[in-house]
């Protein structure tokens, strides 16, 4: 069984939920009206960058890695997005990635979904893409100084998220939040080492091989959308291929603290199933989650793509 990644319905109490449903709801149609409003409207690069990024955030999830004896930790994403396409934007494709998640693979409750984005994403976004540009300008504002500061965020993005997360277990009465906060802060401090690492790279990667998407400068004559597009399916469908051969069986964060405090059975099963740990029906083994990872590559791409012209479009009007 693939390890879940998400916070499932069951660990937080139905009034819980439903004021971070609301809560990300809102932040979420904030983001909307952001990216369709003409004096900040996507530029002709950013329905292309959204879609590959949102894949590449969606395959590298599937992708455990191992943190200590018996745990694993997976990317988060937030700050990569948000540090790329702005908090408003990043927010959308956060928010795209978690639902696919929810909805397809039943990774993560659906009355949970609310408090996934808001952990996962909009901590992120929102929080951690800011707080890597004000690094990265304190500390002189050159290319090198910007990564490191996104790193530093991504770090911060994953302890936050555990920090809330405990916060939210503890006032849905699941456990005690004295107990759970040193537990989730000391797995998840090191699971963001990992998120630092990641972000780092994929932003190395991008300064030496598309430099204008750091600096926001037009995109070369070479580098067609086309191209890119291919290039991230290329990326997206090598990482989702590598986490199905690779990934660590290990139990991840949050579900290795759910053992250890003894709440692990709150969880309750999606009322439904379409891919079930990033499966296919009818195939196996290795075959079934790559196609798993394919299809969700090409769904997140999709509807990104098609939500970023449509936001395009209503600017220009």
């Amino acid at each position: 069984m693939h390890p879940q990644l998400h916070i499932p319905d069951g660990f937080l109490s139905p009034q819980i939920s439903l004021l971070l449903w609301v809560a990300s709801a809102v932040l979420l149609g904030a983001a909307v009206r952001k990216t369709s409003r003409s004096d900040v409207q996507l530029n002709a690069s950013q329905p292309i960058l959204m879609g590959v990024l949102g894949a590449f955030i969606f395959a590298a999830q599937m992708f455990n890695f191992p943190v200590a004896t018996g745990t694993s930790g997976h990317l988060l994403g937030g700050v990569l997005a948000g540090f790329l396409l702005g908090p408003w934007a990043g927010t959308i494709v956060m928010a795209t990635v978690v639902g696919i998640q929810a909805l397809l693979f039943q990774d993560g409750g659906l009355l949970a979904l609310g408090a996934n984005m808001f952990n996962m994403g909009i901590i992120g976004t929102l929080g951690g893409s800011f707080i890597a540009r004000g690094i990265g300008t304190a500390l002189g504002g050159s290319r090198g100084v910007n990564i490191l500061g996104a790193g530093i965020a991504a770090w911060l993005a994953v302890v936050a998220a555990a920090g809330f997360t405990t916060l939210q277990l503890g006032l849905s009465g699941t456990t005690n939040v004295a107990v759970g906060l040193p537990a989730m802060l000391g797995v998840h401090a090191l699971i963001g080492i990992g998120e630092a690492m990641i972000t780092v790279a994929a932003l190395t990667f991008i300064a030496q091989t598309a430099p204008d998407i750091l600096s926001g400068v037009a995109s070369p004559p070479q580098a067609s959308p086309a191209r890119r597009l291919a290039t991230g399916l290329v990326i997206a469908g090598g990482v989702a291929s590598l986490a199905s051969l690779f990934a660590s069986a290990d139990p991840d964060g949050l579900e290795a603290v759910a053992e250890q405090l003894g709440f692990l059975n709150a969880g309750v099963a999606a009322p439904f199933e379409l891919f079930p740990d990033y499966t296919i029906p009818g195939l196996d083994g290795t075959t079934s989650t790559i196609a798993a990872g394919v299809l969700g590559i090409i769904v997140v791409i999709v509807l990104l793509l098609a939500f970023a012209r449509i936001a395009r479009s209503r600017a220009k009007s």
